[in-house]
């Protein structure tokens, strides 16, 4: 099944005329565009595949193609799917905003929010003996460089460490960004979940997305699919994690991307910093974390972290993009500055990888997207 029609209540064909550039596919032909989704879920033998597109800063399209469970139920506008570590960016936007209103300092040490030393909590009570803890600020959490491992539980004692000096280099930590969540409910007396849907959700219209479970979520829910087909229940989290706890709907993530797109609730000041290139990323892959393996090539790109996203000069110039992905979930968001061009594309498959790089071309054109890095060896492409 599938969702062809502008959301928000805008009209496409003003929409459209409005975006600075033309998009893939014109308006009148997003029939094609959503033939072609449909193809690529096809012969990648993905379940069920959703994606928006935002031209202009603005709504422009969305798509559903698939189904959501074995039991071949359609995937809809407002099933509910799982975002992943999309997650992560859209609690970057969510720290934007508490930086761009002065709460927050992304160059200040965590210790000057924390009423009492970080490892005198039992969640981080393993750092007592290490002070490079007190070198760490939230653009270090933000930008993937604090020296954590991706997740504590990686290490063979389980217990969590710092690997390299803060700052240094950039390596993938969802400890990172739980740290960081954790600075703000511990240093700022707020809850994030409850934060993230009065400031964001809300206000954008996001009525299907939460960061912890919801029981009306239940009537309308993906499943999803491994890499060897085997279907899996969706997840009923019952904490916020701001490294990935979000359930969401296409519908929803296409708001979200239209906010980042178009700078809703930051100033420009703050817009500006969330996808400025904060720290130059040289590793050749995204995972293993911690390789120590370089490429080169980045820096001809200018590939590097922003907040909470990851930035690089594309052929249609500066872009941004964020990944989401477990063994049953496979996401992305990847937007082009010039025009405020945004796709994002959810599944319910393990196996996403193997027709997103094409689902992005197909909607944006070619964004130079660093896929080889993403990915770190890429699966049999669809083409």
């Amino acid at each position: 099944m599938h969702v062809r029609s502008a959301f928000l209540s805008l009209s496409l064909i003003t929409l459209m005329a409005s975006a600075s550039i033309s998009p893939a596919f014109a308006a009148a032909d997003y029939r094609k565009l959503d033939a072609e989704i449909d193809r690529l879920r096809e012969v990648g033998k993905v379940p069920g595949v959703a994606v928006a597109v935002v031209e202009g800063g603005k709504p422009s399209h969305l798509k559903t193609s698939g189904f959501r469970n074995a039991k071949g139920d359609p995937l809809t506008a407002d099933t509910i799917m799982y975002a992943a570590s999309l997650t992560k960016a859209a609690f970057a936007y969510y720290v934007m905003m508490l930086v761009d209103e002065g709460k927050l300092d992304l160059d200040k040490p965590i210790a000057t929010y924390l009423p009492k030393p970080l490892p005198d909590y039992e969640a981080y009570a393993d750092l007592a003996n290490d002070p490079r803890w007190r070198e760490i600020t939230p653009r270090m959490l933000m930008t993937h460089s604090a020296g954590f491992p991706n997740f504590r539980w990686l290490n063979p004692d389980e217990k969590l460490d710092i690997k390299f000096k803060p700052g240094s280099r950039y390596a993938y930590a969802g400890e990172g960004i739980n740290l960081m969540q954790f600075v703000i409910e511990q240093g700022l007396d707020l809850k994030v979940g409850e934060d993230m849907n009065r400031r964001l959700f809300q206000p954008l219209g996001m009525t299907r997305s939460s960061m912890i479970w919801r029981a009306d979520f239940a009537g309308n829910l993906a499943d999803g699919q491994d890499e060897n087909g085997k279907w899996e229940p969706h997840d009923d989290r019952s904490s916020v994690k701001a490294a990935g706890s979000l359930d969401t709907t296409i519908g929803d993530m296409g708001k979200l991307a239209t906010a980042m797109a178009s700078g809703w609730g930051l100033s420009a000041k703050a817009r500006a910093e969330f996808v400025r290139p904060s720290l130059p990323i040289k590793s050749a892959h995204e995972f293993p974390t911690l390789t120590t393996e370089e490429n080169p090539d980045n820096a001809k790109i200018g590939l590097a972290a922003g907040v909470g996203v990851v930035v690089h000069d594309a052929p249609q110039g500066h872009a941004f993009l964020k990944g989401g992905h477990n063994d049953i979930t496979d996401n992305m968001l990847v937007c082009v500055e010039k025009g405020r061009r945004c796709v994002v594309i959810l599944t319910n498959s393990g196996v996403g990888q193997r027709i997103i790089p094409a689902l992005v071309k197909a909607a944006l054109g070619e964004t130079g997207t660093p896929w080889s890095w993403e990915y770190s060896r890429l699966p049999p492409l669809v083409p």
